[in-house]
């Protein structure tokens, strides 16, 4: 069982002012994924339907008073709406392309504490694989137990780390909007160097101003998820989901330009 990971960079105009899909890329990645056919877990990216209100109203933040507590709530709805719109977007182009896809909001079953996973019941994923689906989740924004912020967001990362490791996958695949990882941040610096390989050993170089820093936790946040899923057994990889035909020969099992993390 294959778990692919769609990131909202790929998908969304990541930038945009206002949620905007990437229509284009949506077209060319739900083609790509038709290559696969076995059992297939999809976990999407929020990009600009989710980055831009999780901002806006600092979900996950300390909640101040009872008027940031409502704002809050405000925000969580918005979010909430927002991201499930975009999750409707590519289960319906991945449904043109007669892949059986549906759609699993996040932040109806599962409850964070301290912005971890803490409940996460997978029956109904489970039971959806067993009839033939493909689920797809995405990053949302859910309940958190700690009273101090009551509200966090949930990437597509942590869920990708804690779906692998309870279904046993055999193959995680990240498709992002680079290469894979880098000795520094390859938008900003031609120097930059991919790394093929990475280990809870291997030094990096990660701060705020080269780890594409989002609400989620950027490329940092995806490296340590990873890392956990790799102290599993389970290795992963992270691909460049902007460049054709990548998606297509990483689930096929082609060699692929990226970066192993095991």
């Amino acid at each position: 069982m294959m778990i692919i990971k769609l990131g909202g960079s790929a998908l969304t105009i990541k930038d945009a002012k206002s949620p905007t899909i990437d229509e284009v890329n949506l077209e060319r990645i739900a083609d790509e994924l038709t290559s696969y056919n076995q059992d297939m877990i999809i976990v999407h990216g929020a990009g600009s339907f989710g980055h831009i209100y999780a901002r806006d109203y600092e979900i996950g933040s300390e909640v101040k008073d009872v008027n940031d507590h409502l704002r809050k709530i405000e925000g969580m709805c918005i979010t909430q709406t927002s991201v499930h719109r975009l999750n409707y977007m590519v289960c319906r182009k991945l449904q043109q392309k007669g892949i059986p896809a549906v759609a699993i909001k996040p932040s109806s079953f599962i409850i964070t504490e301290n912005k971890r996973i803490a409940v996460c019941d997978t029956t109904v994923i489970k039971n959806y694989l067993e009839n033939g689906f493909v689920p797809v989740l995405y990053g949302d924004a859910v309940l958190d137990y700690n009273d101090a912020i009551k509200f966090a967001i949930l990437s597509g990362d942590q869920i990708i780390t804690y779906l692998a490791e309870e279904l046993n996958a055999d193959k995680v695949i990240l498709a992002s909007d680079v290469d894979g990882i880098y000795t520094d941040n390859p938008k900003t610096n031609p120097d930059a160097q991919l790394i093929e390989e990475v280990t809870k050993d291997t030094q990096l170089n990660l701060t705020s101003k080269n780890s594409h820093a989002d609400v989620t936790g950027g490329m940092e946040g995806k490296i340590n998820e990873l890392l956990e899923l790799a102290d599993k057994g389970i290795t992963s990889q992270i691909i460049n989901g902007e460049v054709e035909g990548n998606i297509k020969a990483a689930v096929s099992g082609s060699k692929v330009k990226g970066t192993i993390i095991k």
